[in-house]
């Protein structure tokens, strides 16, 4: 498993990188990568990481036509921020979504860390979500999920796993300060 987690993180990180330099092939590397976390998450019992990632084969799919299509020539699909009110809305439905799916995971699928899980897994699909539609809300999520992701794979072994979250912690900084740069900017 150790080899298909190197490939896995290898795709990880150019997904990422390419993300922030809002580069359209950041969607097909980071399907390759989902594609192999689908497998890895399997074997390591972390089933709402799994589920995640196959949530994430579609979300990769939606995102490469929304980056495609959004927008004009002359009006591109650009760095946006989310209303207060959203905001709100969406930390709402981040602890409803982890209460219910870590509840679920602990009594029916005997998960391992399932409310760590479910919290790295609710935050991730909406940060997937935001991304996919250039929030830069995405970043913050993705921070705390990354902070958050670096214990549970210490916590299970996945070293590899772990060292790639704490690469993309400092990456989720950086992809926070560059879209605020140029939010900015504009």
């Amino acid at each position: 498993m150790a080899f298909i987690e190197a490939i896995a993180v290898v795709f990880g990180l150019a997904c990422v990188i390419l993300t922030i330099r809002q580069h359209i092939a950041c969607w097909p590397t980071g399907l390759v990568m989902v594609i192999l976390y689908i497998w890895i998450f399997r074997e390591a019992r972390l089933y709402s990481d799994m589920s995640l990632q196959i949530v994430y084969v579609f979300l990769q799919i939606y995102g490469w036509i929304q980056w495609t299509r959004g927008g004009t020539l002359e009006n591109p699909y650009c760095v946006r921020m989310l209303s207060n009110a959203t905001r709100l809305a969406c930390a709402g439905l981040i602890l409803v979504g982890t209460a219910v799916l870590g509840y679920g995971m602990n009594r029916w699928a005997g998960a391992s860390l399932p409310y760590w899980d479910a919290a790295t897994t609710v935050m991730s699909l909406v940060a997937q979500w935001f991304l996919a539609r250039k929030v830069l809300e995405s970043w913050v999520l993705w921070i705390v999920v990354d902070a958050l992701s670096i214990g549970i794979y210490a916590v299970k072994g996945l070293y590899l796993t772990m060292g790639l979250y704490a690469v993309f912690l400092g990456l989720a900084i950086s992809g926070l300060w560059v879209w605020q740069k140029g939010l900015v900017s504009r």
